[in-house]
């Protein structure tokens, strides 16, 4: 018997069943999910909007798109927008929607003013929204517009991305970001200087649902 062979005998002797570990339990736990993720989230330079239904986070949409003075905006077609009709809930804009509009939409973020997302998760402990992307989801829509504006409901919110990465069933998008704040940055002095890298504004209305 060769060496190799008395090694590889001597390691099927040694072999035993593997101890998998059990499933994930976190040990985050926050009384209020939706008030640890907006401090969380206001403590990283982003901006909290609550609205008690989806309606009324319509309608805050609305009121922030109008005191932006926008002009034109991307929005992705997924969950709670989908399938929605921009236009006709809100002609004052010019729109953009992602897999739906005809033409580039490249050069539309390029000159849009606002970028409107939904969001796959949201995660209390670090105050970030999951963003995957996937047909009628665009990543220019939140990456190119000075504002990023996303509307997320109470129901997915969780309290960190191990306990949602657990929960979650499905293979992943090409692409997933995890979204807490407005782009930030730091020189060698540590002087903080925002939207050098992406939007200068992150948004979320926060609906209950």
């Amino acid at each position: 018997m060769s060496a190799r062979d008395q090694i590889l005998s001597q390691l099927k002797r040694n072999e035993q069943p593997a101890e998998h570990p059990g499933p994930w339990r976190s040990r985050r736990n926050f009384a209020d999910l939706a008030e640890r993720f907006t401090d969380t989230l206001n403590a990283g330079k982003g901006e909290v909007f609550r609205a008690a239904s989806y309606e009324e986070a319509l309608d805050q949409i609305d009121t922030i798109l109008h005191e932006l003075q926008a002009k034109r905006v991307v929005v992705n077609d997924t969950a709670p927008l989908e399938g929605m009709d921009v236009k006709e809930r809100w002609p004052d804009f010019e729109w953009f929607t992602a897999g739906k509009s005809e033409g580039d939409i490249k050069s539309f973020c390029a000159d849009a003013d606002v970028g409107l997302s939904g969001a796959d998760a949201a995660l209390a402990e670090t105050g970030s929204v999951i963003i995957s992307s996937g047909p009628g989801k665009s990543r220019l829509a939140t990456l190119l517009p000075p504002v990023h504006l996303a509307i997320v409901p109470t129901s997915i919110l969780t309290s960190d991305i191990l306990t949602w990465t657990a929960a979650r069933q499905g293979k992943p998008g090409a692409n997933m970001v995890l979204v807490s704040g407005p782009s930030k940055t730091a020189d060698i002095e540590q002087v903080l200087a925002i939207g050098v890298h992406g939007p200068k504004r992150f948004i979320v209305v926060l609906y209950d649902d």
